[in-house]
């Protein structure tokens, strides 16, 4: 699995001519990262003087950051996996009228299924950027820079993870299904784009 790999063989794999891990990969990864600033921030939080008021707050927020970052290392290898799916998908024989209908139909949804899974990952991050918000406004101060960084990272992750089901929405010919989720990636552009202005706004530097 990608995810048991160290962080030097996976750096070399990506750079390889190997199809996987790709872009998709690369953007579950950033938004496990992101997860886990999160709970870092959150946790350089509680238990200091001057943050019991949010205490609580910030406990939630390390379970939940916790909880999405195992989530998106699952991710990473799923992502890998669906791409491998739609390349095997076009190695299914078709040498009868039977074969080629049944080639094509497998082809069909082994691209949604890739559409699908990096747009459960933008969705994902969307939410997480709303605990980003928090420890960036409540949170320790004196990691305030890691927040930052836990926004920018999240909005690249939601970008990429666009990008990869753009490409696969150009190979299916489900109308209803692109038209869906072409309205799905509008939104979660918007909202990603938006909430990390509102987050490096309350930075101040």
């Amino acid at each position: 699995m990608l995810v048991d790999r160290s962080v030097r063989d996976f750096l070399e794999e990506l750079a390889s001519r190997a199809p996987v891990p790709g872009g998709g990969s690369v953007a579950a990864l950033s938004a496990g990262l992101a997860s886990a600033l999160t709970e870092m921030v959150a946790n350089l939080t509680v238990g200091r003087k001057g943050f019991k008021e949010v205490e609580e707050e910030m406990k939630q927020i390390t379970q939940e950051a916790s909880e999405y970052r195992e989530k998106f290392l699952k991710d990473i290898d799923k992502d890998a996996e669906a791409f491998s799916k739609v390349m095997n998908a076009f190695k299914l024989p078709k040498n009868t009228p039977e074969e080629i209908d049944k080639r094509k139909q497998v082809i069909q949804e082994e691209f949604k299924n890739a559409a699908l899974i990096p747009l459960e990952v933008a969705k994902d991050v969307v939410k997480l950027m709303e605990f980003i918000s928090k420890i960036v406004e409540k949170g320790n101060k004196n990691a305030i820079s890691d927040g930052a960084v836990a926004a920018t990272m999240a909005r690249a992750s939601v970008l990429g993870a666009l990008y990869n089901v753009k490409i696969n929405l150009q190979s299916i010919k489900d109308e209803d299904f692109v038209s869906r989720i072409s309205k799905k990636i509008h939104e979660f552009e918007s909202k990603s784009i938006e909430e990390e202005k509102k987050i490096l706004s309350k930075v101040g530097f």
